[in-house]
Formats: C-alpha cells, structure tokens, sequence
C-alpha cells in the first residue's frame, strides 16, 4: 500500500487508497494469499486474466531487494493464470525469463481466448519528456527507460502498450503533445494507447489536489488559475473537458493506427 515513487499528480494521495504515497507498506504475506486464493481458482476451473499495479507500482526500488512481485509472478506460472501488468519501471525485465513461461503456460478465460498473448505489459507515462518528468515523477525510472523497455517486450511477443494517465491539463493536452505521444509510442511498438484525465483527490498538505497545485505553482504558474477553473474543487475536471480529451485523443490515434483498447 502507497508507492515509493510518489508522483506528484498521484491519484492515491488524500484518497480512500491510501493517505499518502511518501511512505509505505509491504505485503509481506502476499505470496501465501495469492498461492491459496489461485489453488481455489484453479480447482474450480475458475479462469481470469490477473491485475498488477492498478494503485501501487509492482517493480517499485524495493523490489529489486525483497522480489516480492518475481515470487508473486512465479505463482501465476504455476496455476497458470495470465497477467496484465501496469508499471512505470523498467525493472520488469528482470523477470523477462518467468513472463516468457507465463505467455506460453496461461491459459486464458473464455471471453478473452482471441487474445493472442498471455501476458500484457501497460506502462504508464504522463509524459514522455524526461526533463518535466523529473519534475512530476521525480522517484520513477524516466519515460526513455520505460520507452526502451516497452519495445524490448514487444520484439519478444507480449502484448504491450501505454497508459497516458494522466494527461497533464494545460501542460500537454494540446492536439500538438498528443500528437507527439502517439508516433513516441508508436515508434517504441506500442500496440495501443489508453488515455485518461487528471483526477485531484483530498485537500491536506500531502494530497494530490495541493501537491499538483504546488507543481503547477512552481513551473507553469501561468496556468495555474486555469487549472483551478477546471477542477473547481472536485475530484475531477468537467465532463465536457474529459470528453473533448478523449474524442481528440481517439481521433489522433485512429490517424496514426494506434488502438485506444487493449483488446
């Protein structure tokens, strides 16, 4: 619970996932949860495809000690169960050698037997650019490094593609930045591109709504009364801003050949 690489933006500060995400906690019973949760699946022929780092990164610094996410994945291989993972870390191919046995040993639920890999890699950038991910990711591997591996699992055979979430507002959501994202992404043979907005949660001094305002403050202060327009005190920017995104964001992918779906 919480993620080391604490994200200015980072939807869990000051929400119900966790208070903060400068500090926190390891599952250390994980591993036995899991292998006892799967023996029940598996004797049931229950079939799923199986979620990593939906609210805390699984290939965090910590894990190159503790290898608690390689133990996890091993579980997996042994039911073979399928895994969609979500990280911000190259750290990811370190595991190459099990995930290559998972895409050959899953077997897949019903519903999603047309899906021609086992194993899908989705790794999350708000931006591309090193320099301003220094800034809002300061913790996390840079977007080059998370480029560079997403192609390396491509040319193996895994489903992979990009979380572009979230999409910073009045920083690059312009149709030229998104542009941009797209033929990066494309180049590094991502295989589609899921796009979401920017979500502010809490009002205490380490919740994501004051931290963002601080970054913005700091390094683009002349859009900063714009960002605070567009939130208005709620968790999230207006319908009509996040369906104007994602129309223009599925329009310039659907120019360039990229699916918005994994599927």
């Amino acid at each position: 619970m919480g993620c080391s690489f604490d994200c200015v933006y980072c939807y869990i500060n000051g929400s119900k996932y966790a208070k903060k995400t400068n500090s926190y906690y390891v599952k250390s019973n994980a591993c036995d949860l899991v292998y006892n949760k799967l023996k029940k699946l598996s004797r049931n022929h229950e079939r799923a495809f199986l979620n990593l780092g939906s609210a805390s990164d699984p290939y965090m610094e910590i894990e190159k000690e503790l290898e608690l996410t390689r133990e996890i994945l091993k579980i997996f291989l042994r039911f073979k169960y399928p895994v969609h993972i979500i990280t911000k870390s190259d750290l990811i191919l370190r595991d190459m050698d099990i995930l290559k046995k998972l895409n050959d040993a899953a077997v897949l639920p019903d519903d999603l037997k047309n899906l021609k890999s086992r194993v899908c890699v989705t790794f999350s950038f708000s931006t591309v650019d090193d320099d301003l991910a220094s800034l809002v990711e300061p913790n996390a591997p840079s977007p080059s490094q998370r480029l560079k591996a997403m192609n390396i699992l491509a040319n193996e055979g895994f489903h992979v593609g990009a979380a572009l979430m979230p999409i910073l507002p009045y920083i690059n959501d312009d149709s030229k930045n998104i542009e941009n994202f797209v033929r990066v992404f494309k180049k590094n043979n991502a295989g589609y591109l899921i796009p979401g907005a920017l979500s502010l949660f809490g009002s205490s001094e380490n919740s994501s709504r004051i931290k963002y305002y601080n970054f913005v403050k700091s390094n683009f202060p002349e859009v900063l009364d714009d960002v605070k327009d567009l939130f208005y005190n709620k968790e999230y920017p207006s319908n009509r801003y996040q369906n104007n995104l994602y129309r223009k964001t599925a329009a310039i992918c659907k120019k360039q050949g990229i699916k918005t779906t994994m599927l």
